[in-house]
């Protein structure tokens, strides 16, 4: 049976999200939010939060708090997400690439396909990760602080389309969880898929995902 990949027009960019795409640092995130809310004093369930890992991270904070019975104060949301980040930063001193990445990458810089990251991470908490990617050159990285609303708004994909100069029709956003899938649906992009997060293909297919893959390496491009 033909991948469902080999259907799709061949991008005139790729659009990568980061945690859990690009890096292995979603259990990290995991832990960090975790940590973050045992200091709040919020009762906070895993699995909600390895499901609301990618999106933004304010809306992280209420959802979970909600879930809990608590009604954040105004602002609240926004301490929860620094202090988050902070402690990311703190245990995210080695992260690892996923597998495929180095390969895939090659490949669009010798294609001369442009690219770049799209993440709902604040721009203190990348830097480790993008380092870890060993690059030639330092990509465009859109993060949360670019934007009003991180993912699943489409509004960071939208604005790495604009600052590569392409149509967000022609491009393809790879990513790991509901909520890139969603911000990719908005966007008017191509959604593709990777099952190297914390959620399964079902999942990402549900949300809107047109193909999805076990691995990079997997993309072909």
């Amino acid at each position: 049976m033909p991948s469902p990949l080999a259907r799709l027009p061949a991008p005139a960019a790729v659009i990568f999200d980061l945690d859990g795409t690009l890096v292995d640092t979603v259990e990290t995130r995991i832990q960090a939010w975790l940590a973050v809310f045992a200091e709040e004093a919020i009762p906070a369930d895993r699995g909600l939060i390895a499901d609301l890992i990618g999106s933004d991270g304010r809306r992280l904070a209420r959802e979970v708090s909600s879930a809990a019975g608590i009604t954040l104060t105004a602002g609240r949301d926004e301490t929860i997400d620094v202090r988050s980040g902070e402690i990311y930063a703190s245990l995210n001193t080695h992260p690892k690439p996923v597998p495929g990445v180095s390969a895939l990458l090659e490949r669009l810089e010798a294609a001369g396909t442009p690219w770049a990251i799209a993440t709902s991470s604040r721009r203190e908490q990348v830097a480790a990760s993008v380092s870890a990617l060993t690059l030639l050159r330092e990509p465009l990285v859109i993060d949360g602080t670019h934007v009003l609303h991180a993912k699943p708004a489409p509004d960071l994909l939208l604005l790495a389309a604009r600052e590569l100069a392409v149509s967000p029709e022609g491009c393809w956003y790879v990513g790991d969880a509901t909520w890139d899938m969603l911000a990719a649906v908005a966007a008017g992009m191509i959604a593709v898929g990777v099952t190297t997060g914390a959620v399964d293909a079902a999942t990402l297919r549900q949300a809107g995902a047109v193909a999805v893959v076990a691995s990079l390496a997997e993309l072909g491009i």
